[in-house]
């Protein structure tokens, strides 16, 4: 700021000399021209800036020009920050995972182990772990059995191979379902409005053999029908199973699969919050005592007298 303020006084416009003063505050100017360097950089800048915009909103207007319909953004009980999933509602969707579900689809990232502390308790768990068969060996004698299914074991796979699923489903393959919550653009609102989206097809649309029509999914033909209706699966604690339940179960039972730490991840995150807020105020007190006496300290000048 000294310099500054010398610079001016150097330069003499604060001296008053017979009107000069004014003269020299309206001559000084600090603008200057662009060179071209500077014109043309400026330039290349709004031709990228501009087709950026453009290429924007083309692309919009394609995707809202699109044959899907866009699922609607639905309340879930665990978009809140501070709110955790509904662990009735994932112990009802492995239900229905299991009852309709896992006909076709596979889940071969899930264990038994994963449901414990969960959906089920150990010893739940162990049970339905039990239910199925698993091949295991070799034994002593070097042959393969089967066994009863325990905890550190996966979901199984309704096909050996992915050729045999395709030919089960007139070529289709049915995805793995154990990231799909979030392999899929719109999470668990797309999944809730796939499978509770299912109409005839519209004129126009043609479908081959096999083929339904969901106006959820891209270009409308899919190779699923619809698997979930009014009492299609039985809930173990009683709760009425519609088609929409079924459906909001089953996506929060995939929005836990796909992230089966969300609700660590969430508490931490608030620990984490009250530590920095503590630290903070903290940090921020011990800062006006160091700097309070440097603040507000008064400087006084006293020039010699010759």
């Amino acid at each position: 700021m000294a310099a500054f303020v010398g610079r001016i006084c150097g330069s003499g416009l604060l001296y008053t000399r017979n009107g000069i003063t004014l003269q020299k505050v309206q001559q000084f100017s600090t603008s200057r021209s662009w060179t071209k360097n500077q014109k043309f950089a400026t330039a290349a800048g709004l031709v990228v800036g501009g087709a950026g915009a453009l290429l924007y909103a083309l692309e919009q207007s394609v995707a809202a020009s699109g044959t899907e319909v866009h699922p609607p953004e639905l309340p879930w009980n665990h978009k809140g920050v501070f709110e955790s999933l509904d662990h009735a509602s994932v112990r009802r969707g492995y239900e229905v995972y299991k009852q309709v579900c896992a006909a076709c689809h596979s889940m071969r990232f899930i264990a038994y182990r994963n449901l414990v502390g969960v959906s089920h308790t150990e010893a739940e768990a162990k049970a339905e772990a039990a239910e199925i068969q698993v091949q295991d060996g070799p034994d002593e004698a070097g042959n393969y059995f089967m066994r009863p299914g325990k905890l550190s074991d996966y979901f199984p796979s309704p096909y050996p191979n992915e050729e045999a699923a395709r030919a089960a489903n007139n070529g289709a393959y049915p995805p793995d379902l154990s990231y799909i919550a979030l392999a899929r653009h719109g999470g668990e609102d797309y999944l809730f409005a796939l499978l509770t989206g299912y109409c005839d097809a519209p004129a126009g649309v043609p479908l081959r053999e096999g083929q339904y029509f969901n106006p959820y999914f891209p270009g409308g033909a899919i190779s699923m029908a619809q698997a979930l209706y009014n009492e299609s699966a039985e809930y173990s604690d009683g709760t009425p199973a519609s088609a929409s339940q079924l459906a909001k179960d089953v996506s929060t039972f995939l929005v836990w699969s796909a992230d089966p730490h969300l609700d660590e991840r969430k508490r931490m995150g608030i620990k984490s919050l009250g530590i920095i807020l503590v630290l903070g105020t903290l940090v921020y007190y011990l800062k006006r005592h160091k700097w309070a006496a440097l603040k507000t300290r008064k400087i006084s000048f006293y020039p010699k007298h010759k």
